[in-house]
């Protein structure tokens, strides 16, 4: 989702790749894939299998309208856009006016309620339609452990802008690898059906690398080159969010369709499976 964000898009040669080497090293530092695999029954799930309110022993939001570095236009209201009905959690975006801002959405969070270091985590959610939107599952640092954004981290399970609907976009960010020095590490997947169907969107995260996929295919990979935390931060403690932002640097570039609204991201369950170590 980014703290800040731009269309600039960037596919970094060595780091997004399928047949990379095995290990790799820095000043004696050796970074090796051990094939780590994950447990097959879920340590953290939520089915939404209960109508009402999100769990809240699962679930907090971020609130306010603050823009979030991004020159969002929306207000993340503490639970009033976000329903569980029918098995299917909606996060729904409004127009309406909420101090002083023009439109509503929420932006839900794991934090101190589902933090983790590696796993695989798979989302499974339909994405809404319209100009001027901006949905995203996404992962933060817990504990900004080697600093504020984007030095300790950022991992977009999946990001859509609206005025793009099909191309959904897998990325990393960190100190040396982001969008405000060009380096951000990106891919872009076609897909046609992401507003109307439902897709598993999905990273596998170990010390060795962090693999997205779409519907069990893999599109991307940021490998940990053995460089330190400005490289790869990836080992320290992160958290989920699931929002709709409207509007933005990126979600806005081409203006906000007043007439989309109400609009919602709609997600079936999110999953997350602990790494086997070895």
């Amino acid at each position: 989702m980014k703290i800040l964000k731009t269309g600039a898009l960037l596919l970094t040669a060595g780091l997004i790749c399928f047949s990379c080497k095995k290990a790799s090293s820095q000043n004696n530092v050796l970074i090796t894939d051990k094939g780590w695999t994950f447990e097959t029954t879920p340590s953290w799930a939520d089915e939404f299998n209960v109508d009402g309110k999100p769990d809240s022993s699962k679930w907090g939001y971020d609130v306010g309208g603050s823009g979030w570095g991004n020159h969002e236009k929306e207000y993340y209201t503490e639970g009033e856009n976000s329903l569980v009905k029918n098995g299917i959690l909606s996060i729904e975006a409004r127009k309406e006016n909420v101090s002083g801002m023009n439109y509503t959405s929420a932006r839900m969070v794991t934090k101190d309620k589902g933090d983790f270091l590696y796993g695989k985590f798979e989302i499974r959610a339909k994405l809404p339609t319209g100009k001027g939107l901006w949905p995203a599952i996404w992962m933060l640092p817990t504990d900004n452990a080697y600093g504020d954004w984007p030095k300790s981290g950022e991992v977009d399970i999946m990001e859509q802008v609206g005025f793009d609907p099909n191309n959904i976009h897998i990325s990393t960010h960190t100190e040396a690898f982001n969008w405000i020095l060009n380096t951000q590490t990106t891919t872009i997947t076609n897909v046609p059906a992401a507003t109307t169907d439902f897709h598993v969107y999905r990273i596998d995260w170990t010390p060795y690398a962090i693999r997205g996929f779409i519907d069990g295919e893999q599109k991307f990979q940021f490998v940990n080159d053995g460089k330190g935390a400005a490289h790869w931060p990836f080992d320290k403690r992160f958290h989920i969010l699931l929002n709709v932002a409207i509007g933005g640097d990126w979600g806005g570039q081409h203006g906000i369709d007043d007439n989309i609204f109400p609009a919602k991201m709609e997600v079936d369950y999110v999953r997350v499976y602990k790494m086997i170590e070895k």
